[in-house]
């Protein structure tokens, strides 16, 4: 399964009372009405092999308000200018070869901390499976300004749920390592383990994580040193050596 891969599909179920759903050209998208104070105002890196479609795209993204930060056509750059930039939102949009696009999504994705969509002129199921295997975390097929503004809501509100989840992730196998170390150290069961964290995240005032985190890194500082390596002694013909 891709990271939070959005797929804005005819018959998708919706749970938020304002989506609505709305047909244009070969599919479906979901469509949020949302007053315009609640808005956001994003900085936005767009990229495209084609100079006219990248303009297109630009002059979209401005209409709505938003800072077009990089404008990238060159797979080569398009990597730097992302880290540089740090992006809200990635909009890739497929040229005249899918394989140039797709190494677009790949170096933006590699240096992003944000979630790229993918822009269609129409469906295309095989570079869309791609897309989502290089990172891509929604696509959408051309529509209106309005309805390019409700898929980058839509997918930045899943974009922060789901990295929302992964933190939990994270903390949980964090505090299952110190779990460990402490099983280690005391003898001690996983239950007892637990407790001991609980009990110096309360005592101190810290996020369990935190104590957790504490205990990680200082077990890895502390760890003894690897024994040096011998060195290979030369043996004459004929002679057995014995280390």
């Amino acid at each position: 399964m891709s990271p939070g891969h959005t797929s804005l599909r005819p018959g998708e179920d919706c749970r938020c009372a304002d989506l609505i759903r709305r047909y244009h050209g070969d599919g479906t998208i979901l469509v949020c009405h949302m007053p315009d104070a609640e808005l956001q105002h994003l900085r936005v890196l767009i990229a495209n092999e084609r100079r006219d479609r990248l303009e297109l795209l630009a002059n979209v993204v401005i209409g709505l308000g938003h800072d077009v930060i990089a404008r990238e056509i060159y797979v080569r750059e398009v990597g730097t200018a992302t880290a540089r930039e740090r992006p809200d939102v990635a909009l890739v949009g497929l040229g005249s070869s899918s394989e140039h696009a797709l190494e677009l999504i790949s170096e933006i994705v590699r240096e992003a901390s944000c979630p790229v969509i993918a822009i269609l002129h129409a469906d295309d199921p095989a570079y869309i499976h791609e897309a989502a295997k290089r990172g891509v975390f929604a696509y959408i097929i051309d529509g209106s300004p309005e309805e390019l503004q409700s898929a980058i809501d839509i997918t930045l509100q899943r974009f922060t749920e789901y990295q929302s989840l992964q933190g939990a992730f994270g903390r949980r196998a964090l505090i299952e390592q110190a779990k460990g170390i402490l099983m280690a150290r005391h003898a001690t069961n996983a239950d007892r383990a637990f407790e001991m964290l609980r009990e110096h995240s309360q005592h101190n005032g810290r996020k369990l994580s935190d104590v957790a985190a504490a205990i990680v890194e200082s077990h890895l500082l502390l760890l003894p040193p690897l024994a040096p390596q011998l060195a290979a002694v030369p043996v004459p013909a004929g002679e057995v050596a014995i280390l």
